[in-house]
């Protein structure tokens, strides 16, 4: 007898719903998708026992006859493919038709569904994977699936679920998700105590924030919007025999962005706070992360990152989604122009506003480590992922060890909050679209500066005819009024003091001149002229042998940043040449720094980010120390040098260069106001 069978349909539906479901989260992921592919425009979602004992979906969709609904049980049923063509070209959150069997086949499931044009519905009861009932019912247009008793018959994975808290905070957190990436729709979501999320359709994504967020969240968030039109590479024609005679290309179509970045003083120690969707799916994609990451290089210290709602629209033949079960992984046809462009778009945008830190703000606010940007009601938040990934979109087996703190006796407890005196803003301004805000802006600041180099075609979305005063009133303080400032003196001969009409500044000398020469070193980087300095005797420097392995690789880049160093013995190298500004001390601490850093396992990188890292290692020892004295004219130029700079926020290694005490913070300080 042959060792080798064919599976039963029930083991069969057991194993991929173990692809395919892996906790009540993933349950809720793959109906409330199939929500939204019905065209629901109100969703309500009831759990129970963090959905183990009970997940209700309810919708107003198109529904199901008795026939579809019979068949929507079956293994790869769907509605959504009809040819292998159609997996070139997928626009649908589902169509795998692996979802419904397998959550059947470890759940006792009932299906109530009406299609609009039916008079009655259908009622249907699995239990198991096996049918028990199916029979005409009365109910409103659309489907409600219920769920429960999830993972009954498969106790080696239920054991595997965390507390009820822990599985509630996944749901919580992949609903919110959800809700900011369809604005248009009504969202609610409900414990067995109390409603978590009840969010009404709104017409623009900031209004999303403010439901969900609140309107602090959304004062530290810059909205974002560009466009470009997508080239031809990549995109499948079909072969030349299946061609018509008239055939003619499809246009490629165009790549838009849209969202909100936040300002570089707002800071998370992971990166759970950064939102990917791609044609409103929720991924987690490394490149997509890469490219934020990148963004904020030299704005932001390595250890932190920013807050990113980024919402990604191309045409599906761009994108694969069909490359994980559980369709959280994408795979692009043209991956590295989209890093670039979805690079260049955040830079640019924080470039173009230059937001300024408040003296009273930056003194309060800290790199957060908090998991995920979270609303301010719902059940406890659960420690982030090892990987810094949504935990809400992790596997289960994935998840660290000690995420359930269910049982444990940790507690934080907010910092009391201060009472402020002053008037209440009972007014509330109009949310302007994400498009025109970011068209206006560009329109009424223009470039930051001379060298500024537009990304790739990026153009905004819509034209716009703006309120000016109504803009001018919310917009946020800005680093556009540094040119105009005036030096009083310095602080301890380390800040600067410096005044114009929007109040008072300080501004740290040696990150601001680090600043100036981090971009200046680029830019002369770029046209191979950097200046430099040739050394009266040769500085002879001993590496360790991991050092010099480091060297070797790094040699080529060391020379186009004005070094001329050659080997001076096996572990020894001679230095004839440096960057204009280094001497000293300053030149060896600076080579050996580089060394070490590129020789860590954490710094793998490409030759960009090595470059601009040897070019931030330079500008920090050839700044401007602390306890430096000043003269009025060079505190003058240091300040005119800094307002042409496209990131006057902060230094290359993520430290603030300017706080600004606003003329209104003083006027509320002395209650004037």
């Amino acid at each position: 007898m042959g060792r080798i069978h064919i599976l039963a349909d029930q083991v069969a539906n057991q194993i991929a719903a173990g692809e395919v479901v892996d906790r009540p989260a993933s349950v809720v992921k793959e109906l409330l998708e199939n929500s939204l592919d019905a065209g629901a425009t109100r969703i309500v979602i009831t759990v129970e026992g963090g959905g183990r004992k009970l997940i209700r979906i309810a919708d107003d969709g198109c529904g199901m006859v008795r026939d579809d609904a019979l068949l929507a049980f079956e293994r790869h049923a769907t509605s959504k493919l009809r040819s292998s063509d159609d997996l070139l070209s997928i626009a649908t959150l589902g169509f795998r038709g692996e979802a419904l069997p397998s959550i059947a086949s470890i759940a006792r499931v009932e299906l109530v569904t009406r299609a609009a044009e039916e008079a009655s519905g259908t009622r249907m009861e699995i239990a198991g994977g096996k049918l028990l009932l199916c029979e005409e019912a009365g109910a409103p247009a659309g489907t409600t699936l219920t769920v429960r008793d999830l993972f009954f018959n498969t106790p080696a994975r239920r054991k595997f679920l965390k507390s009820e808290n822990t599985e509630l905070a996944h749901v919580t957190a992949l609903v919110t998700h959800y809700a900011l990436a369809h604005p248009d729709k009504h969202f609610e979501l409900h414990s067995a105590t109390h409603a978590l999320l009840v969010a009404p359709p709104v017409q623009q994504a900031a209004e999303r924030i403010f439901q969900i967020f609140g309107q602090d969240t959304l004062d530290q968030l810059l909205p974002l919007a560009a466009e470009v039109e997508l080239a031809r590479a990549g995109l499948p024609e079909p072969p030349p025999w299946r061609r018509p005679a008239d055939y003619q290309a499809p246009p490629p179509g165009w790549l838009r962005i849209s969202g909100f970045t936040s300002k570089p003083e707002l800071e998370k120690l992971n990166r759970n706070s950064i939102y990917c969707f791609v044609n409103r799916r929720l991924v987690r994609d490394r490149l997509l992360m890469h490219a934020v990451s990148e963004a904020y290089r030299n704005i932001l210290a390595p250890t932190s990152f920013p807050v990113v709602l980024l919402f990604i629209d191309m045409p599906p033949e761009e994108v694969d989604v069909n490359v994980h079960p559980a369709k959280t992984e994408v795979r692009f046809r043209q991956a590295s122009w989209l890093h670039d462009f979805v690079r260049d778009t955040l830079r640019n945008k924080l470039t173009l506003g230059r937001p300024a830190a408040g003296f009273l703000q930056a003194l309060t606010q800290h790199p957060s480590a908090s998991p995920a940007l979270a609303a301010p009601e719902g059940p406890s938040r659960e420690t982030p992922t090892s990987d810094g990934w949504p935990a809400a979109s992790w596997p289960a087996d994935e998840e660290p060890a000690n995420t359930d703190l269910a049982n444990t006796d940790f507690s934080l407890t907010p910092s009391p909050i201060v009472p402020t005196p002053g008037v209440l803003p009972f007014g509330v301004l109009p949310f302007a679209t994400v498009q025109n805000a970011a068209r206006y802006e560009m329109a009424k600041n223009g470039p930051a500066n001379g060298n500024h180099r537009p990304s790739m075609g990026c153009v905004p979305a819509a034209e716009w005819s703006p309120d000016e005063e109504g803009i001018e009133a919310g917009a946020g303080p800005s680093l556009h009024g540094l040119a105009s400032l005036r030096p009083l003196g310095q602080l301890r001969e380390s800040f600067i003091l410096a005044v114009n009409q929007e109040g008072l500044w300080i501004i740290d000398q040696h990150v601001a001149h680090e600043r100036i020469l981090f971009e200046r070193v680029l830019r002369q980087r770029r046209v191979a002229q950097v200046e430099r300095q040739r050394l009266l005797m040769p500085m002879l420097i001993d590496l360790l042998p991991a050092q010099m392995v480091t060297f070797a690789g790094i040699a080529q880049e060391l020379e186009g940043n004005g070094f001329e160093v050659e080997l001076f013995g096996p572990r020894t190298i001679a230095i004839k040449a440096a960057p204009a500004g280094l001497e000293g001390s300053e030149l060896e601490r600076m080579l050996v720094e580089v060394l070490e850093q590129a020789g860590s396992p954490e710094q793998a990188e490409n030759l960009e980010a090595a470059r601009t890292r040897i070019a931030a290692s330079i500008a920090c020892h050839a700044a401007i120390k602390v306890n430096t004295p000043l003269d009025p004219t060079r505190m003058e130029w240091l300040l005119s040098e800094l307002a042409k700079t496209e990131h006057p926020t902060s230094c290359p290694h993520g430290r603030p260069i300017v706080l600004r005490y606003a003329w209104k913070e003083i006027q509320r300080a002395f209650h004037r106001i």
